[in-house]
């Protein structure tokens, strides 16, 4: 294996495992389907590997292809980044800044913690991706994303090199419609029995409260399970049954949803992270959330480690 690798023949196969066609990957890159076939085979040749395989009438990666397109994609979405960074200083438009969220954290407390990042001098143009934080990683891992706003920490088996930050905890918060007509006074015995909307089972929090729920033999009736913190509102407001936020935005989920805490309660905390490829933050507008996280939206918080 020869260990001097041409780029440009490198460029050419990320594309057209993008692409998983000679044909479109020719037509997007201006050349003919014979150039980029005979750049790829020498490539295959200085690194002593098969990165493609016919598939029907596409293409495929082999398992030591799909190792180097991750390679490849992150050197040339680096590239990207690093012209949109060169874009920015030159032009001084607003430098993109993305952020990924996970589905089940608040969009509230995005919110608060987000916005400080956009009042910086060095303007930002924000892009926010929700998902799932297992798919989150990868675009992470790809510097897709500057940083996770996440309502858990990585596992310890995640294969990325990347560190989760504490921002904060605080208590939970548990809200009905008006039309439930649940005693406050009562709390939390008038939960057993009553409608309750769940997160589903990949939630970190749900784990939480179902063992509260046990220590306290109490036995709410499930009727809604939900990956959108936001669609779980919705259904609250409309009286389909108790939901529950951080007792931090309380306020905000009562006036926005019109709805009337129940009670609320200390012993199920509820946690967030900023999850980054820095050990020590220093992106500007990852450290503003940060600072504001620490400062102002969970300031009695234990003194964050990155794990």
């Amino acid at each position: 294996m020869s260990t001097r690798l041409n780029y440009k023949h490198l460029h050419y196969f990320w594309v057209t495992a993008q692409e998983a066609s000679l044909t479109r990957a020719a037509e997007r890159l201006h050349l003919t389907p014979q150039t980029i076939c005979s750049q790829i085979q020498t490539l295959e040749e200085r690194m002593g590997i098969k990165l493609l395989r016919r598939e029907g009438r596409g293409l495929s990666l082999t398992d030591k292809g799909k190792i180097v397109f991750d390679y490849a994609d992150q050197i040339f979405s680096l590239g990207e980044e690093l012209t949109e960074v060169i874009s920015h200083h030159n032009t001084r438009q607003p430098r993109r800044f993305s952020v990924g969220i996970t589905d089940f954290l608040p969009k509230l407390i995005a919110y608060r913690l987000i916005q400080p990042a956009l009042l910086l001098a060095d303007s930002y143009k924000l892009h926010c991706q929700e998902d799932r934080l297992e798919n989150l990683i990868t675009g992470l891992a790809a510097h897709k994303l500057d940083l996770i706003l996440s309502d858990q920490p990585l596992a310890a088996d995640t294969p990325v090199k990347a560190f989760s930050h504490l921002l904060g905890e605080c208590g939970t918060s548990f809200f009905a419609a008006p039309s439930l007509k649940l005693r406050s006074t009562d709390f939390p015995r008038c939960l057993d029995g009553a409608p309750m909307l769940l997160a589903t089972p990949h939630s970190a929090m749900r784990g939480r409260l179902i063992s509260w729920f046990e220590r306290l033999d109490i036995h709410p009736q499930v009727i809604g399970e939900f990956d959108d913190s936001a669609l779980m509102k919705v259904f609250g407001q409309a009286g389909t049954g108790i939901l529950y936020a951080p007792s931090v935005i309380e306020k905000e989920v009562s006036r926005q949803y019109q709805l009337e805490v129940v009670g609320r309660t200390e012993e199920v905390q509820e946690h967030f992270y900023v999850i980054s490829l820095e050990r020590r933050l220093k992106h500007p507008a990852v450290t503003a959330i940060h600072n504001t996280a620490r400062q102002a939206l969970f300031p009695a918080s234990p003194a964050p480690n990155a794990v």
